[in-house]
């Protein structure tokens, strides 16, 4: 696969990850609930494209720990911030893959990736200049946004996790393998809380088997596609697509405004990302490291 095919699988990914804000806010489950059954949902729909035939390793698991641990966090947040908020404190994650990328991966940043962390920087300040009032879609801002805080740090984690297993193995399916794990580890650890589930309208319920089946289980085959053949950081930069279009489709199907600082930050990422994926696109791809 070539890089910018690679890039194409990512950007699907991102896509698809945008809708979970809207989703997730579905009126007649709980955090917990839709956790459960999210999670639960894409570990068969993943099972199912590997035809059952799982990778075991260490280093899976691990990855499946964390990756499991960002997903039930994300929904949690989700649940009791803005959509905006979630999914903007998610994407500091190209912040930590600064120090984690070359500690862990043997991954330099090059000296432009400072400009463009700027950048982002600069749009996520913008994003938090006013602090959101509790509503019906957004109950507990605050302690949804320190969820969303240690999410961050955990999908950093996440991304060097997938970029490891992927790299170092040649066996194919070995980051879904994590991604089906890792949904597996969260449903069971979110059902004893969960249950009993709720009397829901069909609409609803047609709403959780999209998250499990499309916008987590079909993104995750897109992202673990491009992620072994792209550096974490790039990769983590084209998924900032997501944080700006989540708050535009919950907007849309939820009625939840993003507020103009938001939409302002979210117009400076857009910028810094496609800045950044237009300037790789020239570079052959035998000097993308």
């Amino acid at each position: 696969m070539t890089s910018g095919t690679a890039r194409l699988w990512a950007l699907a990914a991102a896509l698809l990850f945008s809708t979970g804000g809207a989703g997730i806010k579905v009126a007649a489950f709980s955090g917990l609930q839709v956790s459960s059954l999210r999670s639960g949902i894409a570990a068969l729909a993943l099972l199912w494209f590997l035809r059952g035939r799982l990778v075991w390793s260490r280093h899976v698991v691990l990855a499946a720990l964390v990756y499991a641990a960002t997903v039930t966090l994300f929904v949690l947040s989700t649940k009791l911030t803005t959509a905006a908020n979630a999914i903007f404190l998610q994407a500091t994650a190209p912040i930590y893959l600064l120090v984690l990328g070359p500690m862990l991966l043997g991954e330099h940043f090059r000296r432009r990736d400072l400009a463009y962390m700027l950048a982002v920087g600069a749009g996520m300040v913008s994003c938090f200049v006013g602090q959101p009032s509790a509503t019906v879609t957004a109950p507990d801002p605050v302690r949804g946004n320190v969820l969303g805080l240690v999410c961050s740090a955990t999908w950093a984690l996440t991304l060097v996790a997938l970029r490891y297993v992927e790299r170092g193995q040649h066996r194919a399916g070995v980051g879904i393998s994590s991604a089906a794990l890792g949904n597996l580890f969260a449903s069971v650890a979110a059902t004893p809380f969960a249950w009993p589930f709720p009397v829901a309208a069909a609409g609803e319920w047609a709403t959780i088997v999209y998250l499990g089946v499309f916008q987590i289980a079909v993104a995750y085959v897109c992202l673990t596609s491009a992620i072994r053949h792209l550096p974490a950081l790039e990769v983590s930069l084209l998924l900032l697509i997501e944080p700006v279009l989540n708050p535009v489709w919950t907007w849309i199907l939820r009625g939840e405004h993003p507020g103009t600082w938001t939409i302002v930050g979210g117009g400076i990422i857009v910028a810094a990302t496609a800045l950044r994926s237009m300037h790789d696109a020239r570079i052959p791809a035998q000097a993308i490291p």
